[in-house]
C-alpha cells in the first residue's frame, strides 16, 4: 500500500508571514510610524492601559489605534472617545492577526500622519504570539489576578515580547501574586525582557512604561 503524502504547511505559513511583516516593516519605517503590538488575555486591563497611554501622549504624538476583535466594536468605541484615530477590525472567527491583516487594518486606518499606532491584538495567549504582524515592538499585559506562573504555562508570548507590563498592582495585597516570582520566571523565557509594574486605574508605574515607549519612537526614528 503507497504511504500517504504528508505535507507540512504550517512552517510555510510561517515564513510567508514573516517576510510579509519584515516588508511591513520596512515600509512602516519610510513613512516613521512605530507600531506597538500590544497582546494579553481577556480582561487584563489592555484597553485601560491603551486608553491612559493615549491620554498622556496624544498632544505629544499623531496615534491611531487598531482594535482586533472576534466580534463586536466595544472596545473601539471605547478607544475612539479619546479623539484618536480608530478602527475596529474583526478577524471572522480568528484569534490572531497575522501581517497581511494588520497591513489591511493600516491601509483602512492610514498611517502617512501618524507617529505611533496601536495593534490593540485579540484577547489570547497562544495565537497572537505565534504570528509577526509587522509591528516594531511587541508588548504584553499581565495582570496580577492572572497569577505569577503565566510564563511557565505560556512561554512563546513571553520569548516573542520585548516588554512585559505587569498590571492591576494596586491588587497586589489581595491575591498570591509573587513580583519576584514572576520576574524570574519571565527572564527565564528571554532574558532581554523589560519589565514594568504598574497600575493602569491608578496610575502608578506608568511613567516609566510612558518614558520607555517615546524613547523607542524616538529611536525608530532616528536609526536609518
Amino acid at each position: 500500500m503507497d504511504k500517504v503524502r504528508i505535507i507540512e504547511i504550517k512552517e510555510s505559513v510561517f515564513a510567508d508571514n514573516d517576510r510579509e511583516a519584515e516588508r511591513l516593516r520596512a515600509e512602516l519605517k519610510r513613512e516613521k510610524t512605530f507600531l506597538l503590538n500590544l497582546m494579553s488575555s481577556p480582561g487584563s486591563g489592555k484597553t485601560t492601559l491603551l486608553m491612559r497611554t493615549i491620554e498622556a501622549l496624544k498632544d505629544k504624538l499623531r496615534i491611531g489605534v487598531l482594535e482586533a476583535d472576534i466580534d463586536s466594536a466595544v472596545d473601539a468605541e471605547k478607544v475612539a472617545t479619546t479623539g484618536v484615530k480608530t478602527i475596529q477590525l474583526h478577524t471572522g472567527g480568528m484569534c490572531h492577526l497575522d501581517a497581511g491583516m494588520t497591513e489591511q487594518g493600516l491601509k483602512e486606518l492610514g498611517t502617512a500622519d501618524l507617529d505611533l499606532v496601536v495593534l490593540e491584538n485579540v484577547g489570547n495567549l497562544v495565537c497572537p504570539a505565534e504570528f509577526d504582524t509587522g509591528a516594531v515592538k511587541n508588548a504584553m499585559i499581565l495582570s496580577v489576578p492572572e497569577g505569577h506562573d503565566k510564563p511557565l504555562k505560556y512561554p512563546l508570548i513571553f520569548t516573542v515580547c520585548d516588554v512585559l507590563i505587569i498590571n492591576k498592582i494596586d491588587v497586589l495585597p489581595y491575591f498570591d501574586f509573587d513580583l519576584d516570582k514572576v520576574k524570574e520566571y519571565a527572564h527565564m523565557r528571554n532574558p532581554n525582557l523589560k519589565l514594568f509594574p504598574l497600575s493602569a486605574k491608578t496610575g502608578e508605574g506608568m511613567d516609566v512604561w510612558l518614558d520607555w515607549l517615546q524613547q523607542e519612537i524616538k529611536d525608530w526614528n532616528q536609526t536609518t
